[in-house]
């Protein structure tokens, strides 16, 4: 006689998407929304440029600026608000949004802090680009992933890279003022790959058909590549100030001893 414990039972009729029939679905995430300060401005806002900074150079060069007003904030339900200071810091998982102090016309800065998942990228970018906010153009910058690049990364050099959309390019052929504040940088390596809020981002603004450009620079930490964004800025707004505020200065020197450890606050709360 069989022994039913060590039998091996049969095949089952359903299949595997049948069972998950049967498991209650897990819960639906809220929505991200838009917080803004007092007195609410008209919406939907309307800015010549939006920044959106998301690697750790660009957020701690774009975090230093002294002529900036924080004017709103992005919610994302799943992100803690434990550790949050009352002032806003490099430390936070927040994404801020700034005006920019002395700009001829309206500059948005967008300073992305919290880790927003690839499932969430597309709800985050349609929240950034093209509803209550509507750009003239974009500017979108990040790291280089080592994982997604096709070639060989060494820690001592410095490089960046972009990505435009149909309209970016467009504006640039047509001699109506398009990519010069990037016109030096190579185009990103052919076989290498852009993946989760950076390209949903860069993705709304074709679909939209708004003049967007995606920089990535590498190493993803060190004082080189600080420097090399804050040139990148320079080029790109020349007349405002990009000096640091406060300890910054001295803070510039320091950021390249985390190179090899980013900072991650999931540790120390």
């Amino acid at each position: 006689m069989e022994d039913v414990l060590t039998e091996i039972p049969p095949p089952s009729r359903f299949f595997q998407e049948d069972l998950n029939n049967f498991v209650p679905p897990l819960p639906s995430l809220p929505l991200p929304f838009l917080v803004f300060s007092n007195p609410k401005p008209s919406m939907p806002l309307r800015p010549a440029f939006l920044i959106i900074a998301l690697s750790s150079p660009s957020l701690y060069v774009l975090h230093h600026m002294s002529s900036k007003t924080l004017i709103g904030s992005l919610i994302l339900p799943e992100t803690s608000f434990s550790g949050i200071s009352a002032e806003p810091s490099l430390g936070d998982k927040s994404c801020n949004i700034y005006a920019l102090n002395g700009a001829d016309n309206l500059v948005l800065l967008v300073l992305v802090q919290c880790n927003v998942t690839a499932e969430r990228s597309h709800t985050v970018a349609r929240m950034l680009i093209g509803e209550d906010i509507v750009p003239e153009r974009v500017l979108i910058l990040d790291s280089v992933q080592s994982r997604n690049f096709r070639g060989k990364l060494s820690a001592d050099e410095t490089l960046a890279f972009k990505l435009e959309t149909s309209a970016e390019r467009g504006a640039l052929a047509g001699g109506s003022g398009g990519s010069l504040m990037l016109k030096g940088l190579h185009y990103f390596p052919s076989g290498s790959m852009i993946d989760g809020l950076p390209a949903a981002l860069l993705s709304r603004c074709q679909l939209r058909n708004i003049k967007g450009t995606l920089c990535v620079s590498w190493p993803e930490f060190g004082g080189s590549v600080v420097a090399l964004v804050k040139s990148l800025l320079l080029s790109v707004l020349p007349n405002l100030d990009f000096s640091l505020k406060g300890e910054g200065e001295d803070q510039y020197a320091k950021f390249s001893r985390i190179k090899d450890q980013p900072f991650d606050s999931e540790l120390y709360t």
